[in-house]
């Protein structure tokens, strides 16, 4: 699986597969919670070679919706540029997810999504074709392909995780998640 940084985006996300989009979003708090709920603790915070664990992902995703929110307001406040992010994931770094319970964590980014999701909702519809530089990316996104970017980095996470808690690709039913 390629590290986020290392992908490459276009974003020919037609506008018309906006309610598509906004789906898939609001689906990714449920995803997340059947994916991780029923897993052992043991497992959702081993780390494999110091890398993050399937619960410090989990956190990861929770940490990045305030980015997410502030870069729908950049695209009200029609910005120069999107809000930078913290290439080293610092706040994930320093958040020690693995002390929390995992409930905490699934019932925040489930809210913290809500907050994003209902921010959007009431946008005038033109703002989804405004164009603003991503920073790191170095190209211009429209707020729908903003969304997208945090649908695929959603997803990214989320297979990772996926791989994490179902380490063997030989057994024929998970250790955890969807059964």
């Amino acid at each position: 699986m390629p590290r986020w940084f290392e992908r490459k985006f276009e974003f020919p996300f037609p506008l018309e597969l906006l309610p598509n989009l906004r789906a898939r979003l609001r689906g990714a708090p449920a995803r997340l919670e059947e994916l991780l709920r029923g897993c052992p603790h043991s497992l959702l915070v081993s780390k494999v070679q110091e890398k993050w664990s399937a619960q410090e992902h989990a956190g990861h995703l929770l940490d990045l919706e305030p980015l997410w929110l502030a870069r729908v307001g950049d695209y009200v406040a029609v910005s120069g540029q999107l809000t930078e992010t913290d290439l080293t994931n610092r706040k994930t770094g320093q958040a020690n997810h693995n002390a929390r319970p995992l409930d905490q964590i699934l019932g925040e980014f489930r809210a913290a999504r809500a907050t994003l999701l209902n921010r959007v909702e009431g946008l005038d519809a033109s703002l989804f074709e405004r164009a603003i530089p991503h920073p790191r990316l170095k190209t211009p996104m429209r707020l729908a392909d903003h969304l997208y970017f945090v649908a695929e980095h959603d997803d990214h996470h989320l297979a990772r995780m996926w791989d994490l808690t179902n380490p063997s690709p030989d057994s024929l039913l998970p250790l955890c998640g969807p059964q």
